[in-house]
């Protein structure tokens, strides 16, 4: 389950149990709305209470992420899980953005204010 908080030109995306295609159809859904009024989309992924992500998603993401390379700017995950940061490392790789890792959400949002 996910919840998006659309925050200006940052999406904060809060991430609950297991991450499923569902859900990554519905933060889609959300860049797309976020570029309609901002070149750039800047993401918060909070998975501090992410148990698991589904195969299905994981492999939606690198697609949706190859067709959107350039229209991130800046994408901060919170995350104190080294497995859930790999992931959110490799899915980084493919977009043309600055990704960092944050143990707890006010640094993450700071860092993406200072961007």
């Amino acid at each position: 389950m996910i919840v998006i908080e659309d925050l200006k030109d940052v999406l904060k995306v809060h991430v609950y149990a297991e991450f499923t295609l569902d859900d990554f159809r519905e933060f889609e859904d959300a860049v797309t709305s976020e570029l309609r009024e901002y070149e750039h989309v800047n993401v918060l992924f909070d998975l501090t209470n992410m148990e698991r992500f589904s195969m299905d998603m994981a492999l939606e993401e690198l697609k949706f992420n190859k067709q959107h390379a350039r229209d991130y700017e800046r994408i901060a995950v919170v995350t104190d899980n080294q497995w859930h940061a790999w992931v959110g490392w490799l899915a980084g790789a493919f977009v043309d953005a600055e990704v960092q890792q944050f143990d707890d959400l006010d640094s993450a949002g700071t860092w993406l204010e200072t961007g």
